[in-house]
């Protein structure tokens, strides 16, 4: 299947794929047998892997698209199905909102019965900007942490892999922060740009940020869970003698907004701190990903070592979404065979976005994917299992 690359944008044409969705959330709507959703547990990827986690930004791996990496991609979308179909959907249950499984059998419940992965830390996110009538659902189960630790598989790797997954909106609250759309001011934390003139300052989507930081009644912030998490992990199984380490972090949607967000934590707030040998390499797959941050926190991400790679479906709305593109000349993002840097460029002044909180930059290197669907649902097209069947369907 041929595909075209300009900038940091692989677009592939592809064959008309439909899946279901629903307006609310985002479910998962074929079996965890079929093939867009298993990968080869027998391909060895060895060496190669960090090339595939990102260490070149994917340079010669896109287009077209690498096989182990198309493997793993779709591999790390199913951790992120897993987080969906572990989420209690019932509104009228007491259990709303909460992990279905236990820990321990949570991958294998969910319909990944064979990953060599065990589940390490159940993760919760609470709302801070929902109304009060909304508190029953302000806060709930959001993803996991998983850790390899089969031998055969982390041989196969060529490191001992962790997985943070999250899934993407599901309750009435969550969709209050969506909506929190303009930008706010990050904390200093973490290296800072070689450019000392810089007045820009690093911000993102107040939403996501308050998602992330906000603590809930029974638990602490998302971004607190992470931290310690990530940490212990690294105590415990980094260090000489043990097998590279490396922290992917994957997500849909919201999901997806999150996983950036946390790539950035974790390089930031606790990479840093490692010694150079010990530092485990961090890598964001994100999944139809909305609008994160300005360009300055795409630089400082960038410049603290994460790594980000944005499958977008040409089709989803979702990703061109919130606020306007705006880019300096030192974005990898350029024109793409999708519309050409004129139509991405903002239809109002740019002093004036900035101004309204709404000058945003797509962040990481974007791998975009496209369906022959003349006129795409719009729901349909942000569906997860459309983008694993779409990534799926990428040919050598």
């Amino acid at each position: 299947m041929a595909a075209s690359i300009s900038g940091s944008r692989t677009c592939y044409p592809t064959s008309v794929v439909r899946a279901r969705g629903s307006c609310g959330t985002i479910r998962c709507s074929f079996a965890p047998c079929s093939p867009a959703s298993k990968h080869s547990t027998s391909l060895r990827i060895g060496t190669k892997w960090a090339d595939l986690q990102g260490a070149r930004v994917w340079d010669g791996l896109l287009s077209p698209l690498d096989g182990a990496l198309r493997g793993e991609l779709v591999r790390y979308g199913g951790f992120v199905r897993a987080a969906y179909a572990s989420f209690d959907f019932d509104g009228r249950a007491s259990s709303y909102g909460s992990c279905r499984f236990p820990s321990r059998s949570l991958l294998r419940r969910a319909g990944l019965p064979e990953t060599g992965y065990q589940v390490t830390c159940l993760l919760h996110a609470a709302s801070a900007s929902a109304p009060g009538w909304l508190s029953s659902c302000s806060s709930s189960y959001i993803g996991f942490v998983a850790v390899c630790d089969n031998e055969d598989e982390i041989e196969r790797l060529g490191r001992r892999d962790v997985v943070i997954a999250y899934r993407g909106t599901t309750t009435c609250s969550e969709w209050v922060d969506n909506f929190q759309s303009t930008l706010t001011r990050l904390p200093a934390a973490g290296p800072r740009s070689n450019d000392a003139s810089e007045e820009e300052e690093p911000m993102v989507e107040s939403g996501f940020w308050r998602l992330f930081t906000g603590p809930g009644e029974a638990h602490s912030s998302l971004q607190d869970q992470v931290r310690g998490e990530v940490q212990r992990i690294i105590r415990e199984y980094g260090g000489k003698g043990m097998p590279p380490l490396s922290i992917t972090v994957t997500g849909h949607s919201l999901g997806a907004a999150l996983a950036v967000l946390t790539a950035y934590e974790i390089t930031t707030a606790i990479v840093h701190q490692c010694g150079e040998d010990d530092a485990p390499m961090v890598t964001a797959v994100s999944f139809g990903c909305p609008r994160v941050g300005n360009a300055a926190f795409r630089r400082r991400l960038e410049e603290s070592g994460g790594k980000v790679l944005r499958i977008v479906n040409s089709n989803d709305i979702v990703t061109k979404v919130p606020g306007f593109p705006v880019d300096d000349c030192s974005s990898r993002s350029s024109s793409s065979r999708d519309g050409g840097s004129a139509k991405r460029k903002p239809r109002v002044p740019r002093w004036l976005v900035t101004k309204m909180g709404w000058a945003y930059s797509d962040v990481g290197r974007e791998l975009r994917l496209r369906s022959q669907d003349s006129a795409p649902n719009v729901v349909a097209s942000h569906d997860l299992d459309l983008y694993l069947k779409l990534v799926a369907a990428c040919t050598d």
